[in-house]
């Protein structure tokens, strides 16, 4: 990719992260037992930027990116958006910041309520963020993102079931822009899908964040796509970070043996752009 001139201050600083989960909760003769997911974690993401973060399942990377949403809570370091550590704060008080960053999970259909129309979905954070938006505001709000993502404006009157996997992730995608956010975490959000649809949805990716300067952390565990989409790749392994550079220093010249094992490891994707 094109690196874009960066800003002196970073939109996302991860100092120092450390997570740990409990494994047991101990006894009366026995400690509460614990594992440590995420150790010293440091790496920043500047804005309009994509910084993909690889490693094999159970590395850490989905943890990181839990850590930043507060769906779970650090252990130590801090995090940092937007020049505000925000590690501390009540979730009243970060809820401001889920209107500024919204997340792309894993599986499009477990992320979308089954009971609800694809209306009810994409407009659920504008109901929480931005109350005061009548309903006519809000329907045309959603026929627009709907658009916007590939999908027919009246898709808003149908349920998740009724589209197919690509299609319930462009629904997320969606969903993910009704807040207007600057930053977006994208957690595995293409592992699920065919190889072709992959790459269309990473086309779409890369265009939101042209037409919307949106950043991204782009979390995956196949290179093959994260060289497509970041400027910056973080290499975790264990827990721990073990190589960051620009994705094209990662790819052309890794200083690993666990970054060329996964680059080994990368299968054929088809190109980017083409599809």
């Amino acid at each position: 990719m094109v690196s874009k001139a960066l800003s002196p201050d970073p939109l996302l600083k991860v100092t120092d992260l450390c997570v740990s989960y409990q494994t047991s909760p101990g006894g009366l003769f026995t400690k509460p037992g614990s594992f440590r997911a995420v150790k010293k974690a440091s790496f920043s993401v500047q804005k309009g930027q994509t910084v993909g973060l690889v490693g094999e399942s159970g590395s850490g990377k989905s943890t990181i990116g839990k850590a930043i949403l507060k769906l779970i809570p650090s252990e130590s370091g801090k995090i940092e958006y937007d020049g505000t550590d925000v590690t501390g704060l009540s979730e009243s008080e970060f809820l401001p910041y889920r209107k500024r960053i919204q997340t792309i999970f894993q599986d499009p259909y477990a992320s979308l309520n089954p009971r609800l129309t694809i209306g009810s979905i994409v407009s659920e954070p504008l109901i929480v963020h931005e109350p005061g938006i009548g309903r006519p505001a809000r329907e045309a709000r959603v026929a627009e993102l709907l658009t916007k993502v590939g999908l027919p404006a009246d898709a808003m009157r149908r349920y998740p079931h009724q589209f197919s996997g690509g299609q319930r992730q462009r629904i997320c995608i969606a969903r993910a822009l009704s807040s207007r956010p600057e930053f977006i975490i994208c957690d595995e959000c293409v592992s699920a899908l065919d190889v072709s649809v992959q790459a269309q949805i990473v086309n779409l990716l890369q265009d939101l964040q042209e037409e919307f300067g949106i950043t991204y952390l782009f979390i995956a565990h196949d290179l093959a796509v994260v060289e497509h989409m970041s400027h910056e790749v973080v290499v975790m392994q264990n827990g721990e970070i073990v190589e960051q550079g620009t994705s094209e220093t990662i790819y052309r010249n890794p200083q690993t043996d666990y970054a060329r094992k996964l680059l080994d490891a990368v299968p054929t994707m088809p190109s980017i752009g083409s599809v």
